[in-house]
């Protein structure tokens, strides 16, 4: 019960590593709310978390619409007051290369960086209320590393690790650590994404190629990453924080 009595959010919680996340936290005794655009698998993962006996809520909401972000965080804070685990997961592969459109370049920033950057300081009464919060990124493998494929994926990723360094620095006197997961490729609904395709096949043998390139020789799975957001969410990482964990397999050791 590394998480008894506290309250954490999620962004981009119903599926995916998010989902791991919210059922672990669950388990562990945390009240869970969980933000996502998916009414339906949201309110499976509600219900889930429930019928094992924990607790947890669904907030469905767009996270490029500040103001429902803004109203978000004044909920929390009048319901419960204080808030112990921030978990900024919300991300997309977005468009790769570098001819991109507006409307492409505009969905990487607005999912990928504005929002947890805007959530964040939205809920740092709440966080610093608790007297000892962790707020938790996902970053990526390919914000520590270069990718040749997804520049602005690259780009938004390895931002995020340069805004976990200067928020540790700014709340550490209010007792809030923050820190950022960067996995490497995990397997999630999303994980297609990465691929540029909707061929099956074509996606197994770039899955494969890339294996190849993992020290541990293959993908993760998102408990995997949850296990570590976990970590850094409890108190047993109690004295770290403005750092980014790769959970990659290996792969940045390269």
């Amino acid at each position: 019960m590394l998480l008894k009595n506290k309250v954490a959010l999620i962004t981009a919680g119903a599926s995916g590593m998010g989902r791991a996340a919210a059922e672990l936290f669950a388990e562990n005794g945390a009240h869970v709310i969980i933000v996502d655009m998916n009414p339906e698998q949201a309110q499976q993962t509600v219900e889930g978390i429930i019928a094992k006996g924990g607790s947890a809520a669904a907030e469905i909401i767009d996270v490029r619409n500040l103001d429902a972000l803004k109203e978000l965080a004044d909920r929390v804070t009048a319901e419960h007051g204080v808030l112990h685990v921030l978990y900024n997961n919300v991300g997309i592969p977005g468009a790769a290369g570098m001819e991109l459109t507006q409307q492409e370049w505009d969905a990487s920033i607005e999912i990928n960086a504005r929002a947890s950057f805007f959530l964040s300081g939205y809920l740092t009464p709440a966080l610093k209320a608790a007297k000892g919060a962790s707020v938790i990124f996902t970053s990526s493998a390919s914000g520590l590393v270069g990718s040749p494929f997804s520049p602005l994926y690259s780009f938004t990723k390895g931002g995020i690790i340069a805004l976990v360094r200067s928020m540790a620095l700014a709340l550490a006197a209010d007792n809030v650590r923050v820190n950022a997961v960067a996995p490497g490729s995990v397997e999630t609904p999303g994980l297609k994404g990465f691929f540029r395709t909707d061929d099956e096949a074509e996606i197994l043998a770039r899955k494969t190629a890339y294996q190849a390139q993992i020290p541990l020789l293959r993908v993760s799975q998102p408990e995997e990453i949850a296990n570590v957001v976990l970590f850094l969410a409890s108190d047993m990482a109690s004295y770290v924080t403005g750092v980014t964990i790769p959970v990659d397999g290996g792969l940045t050791a390269k």
